[in-house]
């Protein structure tokens, strides 16, 4: 009976190691599945939690839209022989910069120059259609983009819009 004893011992202390052993083997599974799993899925959560951050970036760079009128409005003669001699326009811009209107703000007469100049050289019977006023405002846009390049400004102008035509 002693050595039924101890036998019985054996086997619950080898039932024990056994469950020990499984019990340990479960727990590295489930810590080399866990660090599989966040290698393999977290790289993308982590990709992902990259672009969210760079939109933010872009949002906080592009904002809501601003608009700036450059006031006063603009009056200019045109070149003799159009249909025309006057033309009376008032301009707006638009930006997701800030600052953006505070250059166009500080740099007004340089801005104004520039743009008295080349509504100066526009041809009435040009701005009488809209291929004509779309025209304008592509050299508006592009002349404004320029300037602020050259004031070295991060920003830039999304649109130019005229609020008011008039030729007479």
């Amino acid at each position: 009976m002693a050595d039924e004893k101890d036998i019985a011992e054996e086997g619950q202390g080898g039932g024990k190691k056994k469950l020990i052993i499984i019990i340990a083997a479960v727990v590295l599974l489930l810590i080399i599945g866990g660090a599989a799993a966040f290698f393999l899925l977290g790289g993308e959560d982590e990709a992902a939690e990259g672009e969210a951050a760079a939109e933010d970036v872009e949002q906080v760079e592009e904002g809501d839209p601003v608009y700036h009128e450059l006031d006063p409005v603009f009056v200019v003669n045109l070149p003799a022989g159009g249909s025309a001699a006057m033309l009376q326009i008032a301009i707006q811009v638009m930006t997701r910069t800030p600052s953006v209107v505070d250059t166009l703000s500080s740099n007004d007469p340089m801005i104004r120059h520039h743009l008295l100049n080349l509504l100066e050289q526009q041809e009435a019977d040009t701005l009488l259609t809209l291929e004509g006023k779309e025209a304008l405002q592509a050299a508006i846009l592009d002349l404004l983009v320029d300037k602020l390049k050259d004031l070295k400004e991060p920003g830039e102008i999304k649109g130019v819009y005229f609020t008011q035509f008039v030729m007479q």
